[in-house]
């Protein structure tokens, strides 16, 4: 049963975490190119909040929201 999860720790620590050293040892290098997956984040998050404002702007254009006061019982 030992051997199972040794292998099971080889594996993540010499193939799926091989990337992530990679970009850890290129911080030496260039702190931009390391900090690439952050940098698709950030783009990814700053995207959706763009679309969520665009779609916000057309409910809002529409006039589709009920704004009176009484539209929410906590409100009223």
């Amino acid at each position: 049963m030992k051997d199972f999860f040794e292998a099971i720790q080889w594996f993540f620590e010499n193939i799926l975490f091989y990337p992530l050293d990679a970009l850890r040892a290129l911080e030496l290098d260039s702190w931009f190119l390391a900090n690439i997956l952050n940098w698709g984040f950030m783009l990814i998050g700053f995207v959706a909040f763009l679309y969520w404002m665009k779609q916000l702007k057309k409910f809002n254009d529409r006039n589709e929201e009920n704004r009176e006061s009484t539209s929410h019982s906590f409100l009223g």
